[in-house]
């Protein structure tokens, strides 16, 4: 499981996280789709950072529970695009970008304090803070861009792919949810597809960006 401990600094950490990333990732689409022309989300209220507006109960319970979960979709009508398929991709895609830049600017703060060589026992809880931050947003940039239904990846796939391929993806997308529970609780399944996600792909990323701050900010 991504997450070993639920201790109370723990569950706070998670629920910061959860507030920001989820509401700036449901913001991006809400905004980048307010700029293409379609007014559904702003007309509902989305168009903020509010994390009011945009924490589901059900879906955030269940990160504290089993370490997956979901914010409330952005409503987006893609017949008020001028260039649906390519505003649709972008409005898609930018929302797993806004998680993967949070965990961007998270890094860069770590550093930050490490090369203004703050100690004090708040800079070190705040850094803290921040490590969790960093992979909860890596999680969710990766984690949506897996291609299943409701998931962004897949609206991404679903506007690449030709027009005439809709139908049957349409078809299938009542079972998007029930196909991501058998990879997540069948064990074989789990080791080749979530397994290799949150074991070897979010992690990898951490590093990644690590690595570059280090070389950034400690060897010059």
């Amino acid at each position: 499981m991504f997450f070993q401990e639920l201790s109370m600094t723990y569950i706070i950490y998670l629920a910061l996280s959860l507030a920001i990333a989820f509401s700036v990732h449901e913001f991006a689409h809400a905004y980048s789709a307010y700029r293409f022309g379609d007014n559904t989300a702003a007309r509902q209220g989305r168009l903020t950072l509010n994390p009011i507006k945009h924490l589901d109960p059900i879906g955030t319970i269940l990160f504290f529970i089993v370490g997956f979960g979901w914010a409330r979709p952005v409503p987006v009508n893609r017949f008020n695009f001028k260039n649906p398929r390519l505003a649709g991709i972008i409005v898609s895609v930018l929302g797993p970008i806004s998680n993967l830049l949070l965990a961007v600017l998270g890094t860069i703060l770590i550093y930050l304090l490490f090369y203004l060589d703050l100690t004090s026992d708040y800079f070190y809880t705040f850094s803290e803070f921040l490590h969790f931050f960093v992979r909860i947003n890596i999680l969710l940039f990766v984690f949506n861009l897996i291609p299943l239904p409701p998931l962004d990846g897949y609206r991404i796939v679903e506007d690449l792919l030709p027009y005439s391929v809709r139908p049957t993806l349409v078809k299938l997308e009542p079972y998007g949810s029930i196909i991501f529970l058998i990879l997540i609780f069948i064990d074989p399944l789990y080791d080749v597809t979530i397994g290799v996600i949150l074991g070897d792909w979010v992690p990898g990323i951490e590093s990644a960006l690590h690595q570059f701050f280090i070389d950034l900010f400690i060897l010059r």
